[in-house]
C-alpha cells in the first residue's frame, strides 16, 4: 500500500483537494437540511459513515422530509445507488484483494471511480482511487457534522447554490475526457435520456437508464488497420554466396588455390 502513494503528484493531488473541498460544502449542506428536516443532529452523521453516498443520503432525507416512510426512503435510495454495480465491475481490478477490497468497495462514489478511470497508469489509478476515496470520506462527514451543528444558522441551503457544488466538480473531473470522440458520444447519448426520463420517473431511475450510452461505444466503429505484408522466402531456395562480396569466402579459397599451382 505504501508504494501505491509514492505515484501522487501535484497535480493529483490538487485535484483531489478541490474535489474534497466541494465534498465538505455539501456535506454541510446535506447535515443542514437534515437537521431542518427534523432528523437528529446525529443522525446524518450516522448515515454519512454507514453510508456515504450523497445522492441517496440527499434522496432519503427528502423522502421522509415529505412525509414518506422510512422503508421507501431506504428503496429510493437503494435504487439510485444501483449505478454503483458497474462502477465496481469497472475498477475491481482497482481495489485488490481481501481487507482492501472490502474497504475499497465502501469508497466507491462517483468521484473517486472518476478520478481511477481517468489515469493511463494501473499505479497511478489506484492511488487516486484512495486519495479520492479516504480524502472525500473525510471531509464528507466534517461538513455534515459542521452542517448538522449550524444547520439553523444556515437557513436556507439552497439559496447558498451548495446543491450545485457537486455536479459541478464532477463535471469538471469527466471534461477532459470529452476530448476523445467515443467518450463524447457515451457521455452524450446518456445525459440526453437522463434528461428526457427526469421529469417522468422517480429520482435514481434515469441515472440508470443513462447507461444505455454505453451501448454507444460498443457498436462504436472500429478503426481500419492497414494490411501489413511480410516477406516470403521460398524454403527450398538455398542462399548463394557472392565471393567478391564474401571476404571470408576469398580467405578460405587462396590456400586451395596456392597448393594446385605447386
Amino acid at each position: 500500500m505504501r508504494s501505491i502513494w509514492r505515484t501522487l503528484d501535484r497535480e493529483l493531488l490538487r485535484n483531489v483537494g478541490a474535489v474534497a473541498a466541494a465534498a465538505g460544502l455539501v456535506g454541510a449542506s446535506f447535515g443542514a437540511i437534515a437537521v431542518a428536516a427534523g432528523l437528529a443532529w446525529w443522525l446524518p452523521l450516522v448515515m454519512s459513515v454507514l453510508v456515504f453516498a450523497g445522492g441517496s443520503q440527499f434522496m432519503a432525507v427528502g423522502v421522509v422530509a415529505s412525509g414518506g416512510s422510512p422503508v421507501a426512503a431506504v428503496i429510493a435510495g437503494l435504487v439510485l445507488n444501483l449505478r454503483h454495480l458497474p462502477f465496481g465491475m469497472a475498477i475491481g481490478d482497482v481495489l485488490g484483494s481481501g481487507w482492501r477490497r472490502l474497504v475499497g468497495s465502501h469508497l466507491i462514489i462517483d468521484e473517486s471511480v472518476a478520478f481511477a478511470m481517468g489515469q493511463r497508469d494501473p499505479e497511478r489509478s489506484r492511488a487516486a482511487f484512495w486519495a479520492c476515496g479516504i480524502s472525500l470520506f473525510f471531509f464528507w462527514n466534517l461538513g455534515v457534522v459542521a452542517g448538522s451543528v449550524a444547520g439553523q444558522a444556515i437557513g436556507n441551503t439552497d439559496a447558498l447554490g451548495l446543491d450545485a457544488a457537486f455536479p459541478a466538480a464532477l463535471f469538471a473531473l469527466v471534461l477532459p475526457s470529452l476530448r476523445d470522440r467515443a467518450t463524447r458520444r457515451v457521455a452524450l447519448i446518456g445525459a440526453a435520456v437522463a434528461v428526457a426520463t427526469t421529469p417522468l420517473l422517480p429520482a435514481g431511475i434515469p441515472v440508470l437508464l443513462a447507461l444505455v450510452g454505453l451501448l454507444a461505444a460498443g457498436r462504436a466503429p472500429k478503426p481500419a488497420t492497414e494490411p501489413t505484408t511480410e516477406p516470403t522466402t521460398d524454403p527450398t531456395t538455398e542462399p548463394t554466396t557472392d565471393p567478391a562480396a564474401d571476404p571470408a569466402a576469398d580467405s578460405t579459397t587462396a590456400p586451395a588455390t596456392s597448393e594446385e599451382s605447386r
